[in-house]
């Protein structure tokens, strides 16, 4: 499992919302709250299509 550079993610807004995301390790997800958006995030790259996101279940 390939980690997300941290400062990468310091720079990385989500592009619906441009507000900060966090980083879910275990689901390899980077979050966006703000958008109730996750982004995949394949062999350390972050997937920053809003096409390619999924949304957020209700206890997400």
């Amino acid at each position: 499992m390939s980690e997300v550079d941290p400062k990468l993610l310091e720079v990385l807004v989500c592009p619906q919302s441009r507000t900060p995301l966090r980083y879910d390790r275990a689901k390899q997800e980077l979050i966006s709250d703000a958008a109730r958006l996750a982004y995949p995030v394949r062999d350390g790259v972050p997937i920053m299509l809003i096409d390619e996101a999924r949304e957020l279940g209700a206890d997400e």
